[in-house]
Formats: structure tokens, sequence, C-alpha cells
């Protein structure tokens, strides 16, 4: 996205080609930048193509991270590890899901959210394509799943702040929603989708083809995306790129710090970390809760019910959040309506049915979606200058809480001997959540120097 910086020698090339055309060169700096904006963004035909590739990426994003999940009682079998090995080598996905989240947010917000996007996706699909030939020509295979796993996470952590940063590039205010909660329901799709099929192959032929497929055809996913969408053009990222503001160090970072003292910014990112540190807890515990505490239940029912809902709420939180925008109101206030689904969890921490505690979980899963259409499009109200760095900055600090949180969850399960020690654990971080967000929320652009009405790349 264009954005005016303080000097005029130091323009984008999109302004300047606005200067050499003096029949456009009519009007405020903030003429300029509103054409420079709506000359980039995709029409609608093309927005929708993006929309559906985007889908079928980040889908495919889920089934490569969670085909170890579905294989480590095989693989720990296989290579006799104990539950703490096999924890190892699972929890170091994470870590390294925290160390990229910025980086791929600053370098998709320099060349292209695009870009970042395509070379990790190819990467990462290569990794896991070849997790089994690891695993079985390493003489110490934990160590080897334990690195290929911390290398995929650093691999995916670029994904959803390229995503950001490329919505905020390409994509019409009026349109983020739905793209936004549309392409986050992939996450649920690839989540039952290597669920059901994954356990299907991993019966039939064995552990090493769930990697094979999902790594392959991340793979072609790239491919295609390289060949169709991209026209063949290389995703080339240059030092000269990455570095194209190495005069503005000082200013830039006081624009980041004036960025952070803004109590909305603040807002927006600790509520971030509520909400992936509670959708991390879930994901990881609601399996362990549902065989505890009710071992005649059907695995089936709550390992699929909860994401069938989640899809379809996503791309209603996203239509919905359209509608909202054309309407004059903010996304963000869609958020504050539905961050109440903690409620949902306060009632599983009483005694309650099979039947009761599936619907519980159904809300509570169905309800958090709605943050991909409220605090996800936040972020590029208020700084698309830096949306992509910035959301960064947001799954970086829900990734590292959310890592503790479910350690921890795990240590008051033990302690205690209760599920509801767990579940007011996240009433209470979500109340804090809420707290925040219904406080300090807003929508107003927050990158730019408004007193001085002039445009700032906010720059690392």
């Amino acid at each position: 996205m264009a954005i005016l910086q303080k000097h005029g020698k130091n323009s984008c090339p999109d302004l300047a080609s606005i200067k050499e055309n003096p029949a456009d060169n009519i009007g405020q700096a903030g003429s300029q930048k509103k054409w420079a904006e709506s000359s980039q963004n995709w029409t609608r035909p093309v927005a929708r193509i993006w929309t559906v590739v985007l889908l079928l990426g980040t889908c495919l994003l889920y089934c490569a991270r969670v085909a170890m999940p579905i294989c480590a009682v095989s693989m720990a079998e296989r290579f006799s590890w104990s539950k703490r090995e096999t924890g190892m080598v699972l929890g170091s996905f994470f870590w390294g899901y925290c160390f990229t989240q910025v980086l791929g947010g600053y370098v998709s917000d320099r060349v292209g959210g695009e870009k970042v996007m395509l070379l990790s996706a190819a990467a990462w699909g290569a990794m896991t394509a070849f997790t089994p030939i690891l695993a079985h020509f390493c003489s110490q295979p934990i160590v080897s799943m334990t690195v290929s796993r911390f290398l995929m996470g650093l691999l995916q952590g670029v994904h959803y702040p390229s995503l950001a940063s490329l919505c905020s590039q390409k994509v019409v205010e009026s349109e983020r929603g739905f793209l936004m909660s549309t392409v986050g329901s992939g996450s649920y799709l690839g989540t039952l989708v290597i669920g059901g099929v994954g356990s299907l192959m991993l019966d039939l032929y064995g552990w090493e083809s769930v990697f094979y497929v999902s790594g392959l055809l991340s793979v072609l996913w790239s491919y295609c995306m390289w060949k169709y969408l991209l026209k063949g053009e290389g995703p080339i990222i240059t030092l000269e790129s990455l570095g194209s503001a190495g005069t503005q160090s000082k200013l830039s970072k006081r624009n980041w710090l004036r960025l952070f003292r803004q109590p909305a910014v603040c807002a927006v990112i600790i509520t971030h970390l509520c909400t992936a540190s509670t959708f991390f807890t879930l994901l990881s515990w609601l399996p362990t809760y549902f065989k505890d505490t009710f071992p005649d239940g059907k695995g089936w029912v709550f390992n699929v019910i909860p994401w069938f809902v989640a899809i379809p709420s996503s791309l209603f939180s996203g239509c919905l959040s359209d509608h909202l925008i054309s309407q004059g109101t903010k996304p963000h206030m869609l958020h504050k309506c539905t961050r109440c689904f903690f409620v949902f969890t306060l009632f599983l921490c009483g005694t309650t049915t099979f039947p009761t505690a599936v619907a519980f979980v159904s809300a509570t899963m169905g309800l958090t979606t709605f943050s991909h259409s409220g605090v996800s499009v936040n972020v590029q109200d208020l700084a698309p200058s830096c949306a992509g760095a910035l959301f960064g900055v947001m799954n970086t600090c829900g990734a590292f809480t959310g890592v503790i949180m479910v350690y921890f969850s795990g240590y008051l399960i033990e302690t205690t001997g209760s599920w509801a020690s767990v579940f007011g654990l996240i009433t209470v971080v979500n109340l804090l959540g809420l707290g925040t967000f219904l406080c300090f929320a807003e929508a107003r652009r927050v990158d730019i120097d408004l007193a001085k009405g002039r445009y700032h790349n906010i720059h690392i």
C-alpha cells in the first residue's frame, strides 16, 4: 500500500508516478494517497480468486501442522519415545512459531505478502514431505524430529503476518472482513480434513503417508500459485528492498514507540493474546477433557462437531463484518459483542452431560472465530502501512502465551485433579481481554501524524 512519507523526496514509486502526470496531481496529499491505494486494490473477481486460493493454502497449512500430532502415537511406538520425548517433539513447533512472526510481517510489508507466503509454503511443504525420510535415516530420530518441527514452526510463522499484510495492501476495506474470516476458516477445515482423511491413511498405509501427501499437496499449491496467480514471476526478495528505509532508522524507532503508546494498539495486542492462548489451550486439552470426563463418549463427535460449527460461523462473521462496514460501523464492534464466549467455558466448570458439553464447546469455538473479522481486521484499520509487522507482534505474543498457558493448564489438572480450574483460567483470561477491548479499542488510524497532516512509513 502506498503511504506518503514525511519527505517528498523519499516518496514511493506509486506516488512518484502521480507526480509525473499533472492531470492526476490535483488536490491535497490525502486525495493522492487514496488514489494510490485504490489503484493497487484487487478487483472483486480477482479478490474472490485469491480468497479461494488462500483458503486452500491455510487448509494445507493446518494439514501439515497437525500431521505430527495425528501420527505422534504411532511414531512414539515405532521409535520408543516416552511421553516426555513426545511432548518435546510436539512443543518444539510452537517455539519456532514464535520467532518469525515479526520478521515475516516486516518482510511482507516491504516486498509483498504473496512472495513471503509462496516461499514459506514451498519450504514447509517440502519439510513435511521429507519428515519420514529424516526420521528413518537419522541415527537419533528424536533429535531430527525435534529440529524439523522447530523449523516447521519457523517457516509457518510467517503465514498469518504475510496474510494480514497482503490483505491491507490489496483488499478494499469493505471486503477485508469476508476475506480474513473465510481464509481463517481454512484452519478449521484443515483440522477436519487431516483428522478424518489422515486417520484413515494412518490405518491403511502407515504414518509416513500422512506426511508425504500433505507435504506434496502443499508444494503443488505453491507451484500453482506461482504459475497462475503470480504468472511465473520469481519471488525474489533483495537486500535493497529490505533496506530501502535505512536513512530513516531514527524516525522509524520514534514512530514505532509512538505506535505502541497508542491505547488502541495495546488493546488489540492484549485481546489477540487472550484469544490465541484460549484457542491453543482448547485445541490441546479438549480431547483429553472429553476422554477423562466422558469415557463412553464417541470420539468423532467431540473431535468433529465443534470444528464443523466453526466453519460456517467464521464465514458468517466475515459477511456480518462487511455489512457493518457498509453501514458505517467498524468491525471491531463485532468483536466486542462476541467476546462473551467465555460464558460457555464457565458453564463447563459445573457438572454437565456429554451433549451439553459438546454444545458448550461448539458455541465457544464458533464465537471464537469472530476474532478473524474483528481483531485481525482491526489491525489493518489501525496501521495499514505496517499491518504485517504489527500482526506479527500480536501473533508472537499470542503464540508465546499460548504455549505457557497450555503447560500451566496441564499443571493445574495434575495438581488439582479438576477441569474446572482450567476452564476458570480461560474465563479469567477472556474477562481481561474483554475489559481491555471494551475500554480502549478503536478503529481510528494511528500510523499517521494527524496533527501535522503527514503520512509516515513505519519500519522496524
